[in-house]
């Protein structure tokens, strides 16, 4: 029953163009044709009015998907308030083979940066990956990252200086015990790597003062990248819960996962009270079937057979 694989991100966007032009003219990143369509079997699983419309774009890496998904009628924008330990907060983490180019490229654009003064080496705990955080101008938190050699999948040691894919995403939670008992006992996911992160260069990266973050990376059953990351911010603490995000919210970012077993899974999820989205589950257009939960935190998750 264990989720085999992150099948993509989805970002929800409101101007499809304008985020679009950011991965295109920003990042130097491929992005394929807008898509416009209404599949009521999907708004469904997402939770929306049957007669949504949906206009997506695919951005172009080697192995991994990344979708933007713009919706109409549209839901509520990016909240004004936003910080890095903010209880919805969900990135994707952008491996550059040389970021301080990528970034310097990047800077002319003027996006608001979250990360003062350029890329911060982090501490050895976290294995001297080099990182940069920003956001886009709708609000999405985004990160640039680089890993030294031997760190982090050797796949990422290939390919020019630009983009070479995305490496996770990236999820508060307030509870990483409840977190870590939801997607490692229930979806099947393992722990890779755990981390502590402090200090001055925590700091830097995240716009925050005295970091103190646990850092779990969890692994779907085939591969080992893109993954999950729990972020588990003991210092500063996140502001108080909030109404989980809507599927056409711009805050709203979409774990899609491949599942082994769907229906045993989705029992499972029901016996153990999750949330969820869909109405259990949701036969698609494809011939295939899905269902949408929330974590315990309220990130979305979609799980497809």
């Amino acid at each position: 029953m264990p989720v085999t694989k992150l099948e993509r991100v989805v970002i929800t966007v409101a101007d499809l163009d304008q985020a679009a032009g950011l991965f295109r003219d920003g990042l130097g990143l491929d992005v394929g044709p807008a898509q416009r369509f209404s599949d009521a079997p999907w708004n469904a699983l997402l939770g929306l009015d049957p007669s949504t419309l949906m206009r997506t774009a695919d951005i172009g890496f080697r192995e991994e998907v990344l979708k933007l998904a713009a919706f109409d009628p549209p839901g509520a924008p990016y909240p004004e308030l936003r910080a890095s330990n903010d209880p919805w907060f969900e990135h994707v983490a952008l491996v550059a083979g040389d970021i301080q180019a990528v970034w310097s490229h990047l800077e002319k654009t003027g996006p608001e940066t979250v990360t003062a003064g350029g890329p911060v080496l982090l501490p050895p705990n976290t294995g001297n990956v080099t990182a940069f955080k920003f956001r886009d101008s709708e609000g999405h938190p985004l990160e640039l990252i680089a890993f030294p050699q031997g760190v982090g999948d050797p796949r990422w040691q290939q390919g020019g200086a630009g983009i070479r894919g995305f490496d996770h995403t990236a999820i508060t939670v307030s509870d990483l015990e409840r977190s870590l008992a939801f997607y490692t006992g229930l979806l099947g996911m393992r722990v890779g790597g755990r981390s502590l992160n402090q200090g001055p260069e925590q700091d830097r990266l995240d716009g925050l003062s005295g970091c103190l973050v646990n850092v779990v990376a969890l692994q779907p059953l085939s591969q080992l990248t893109p993954h999950v990351e729990l972020l588990h911010y003991r210092s500063p603490p996140s502001r108080a819960s909030v109404m989980p995000p809507h599927a056409n919210d711009v805050a709203s970012v979409r774990q899609v996962h491949k599942v082994d077993d769907l229906p045993t899974l989705v029992r499972r999820l029901k016996s153990d009270g999750a949330v969820f989205v869909s109405d259990g589950l949701v036969s698609l257009a494809d011939g295939g079937s899905g269902a949408t939960v929330r974590d315990p935190d309220g990130h979305m998750i979609v799980l497809l057979d």
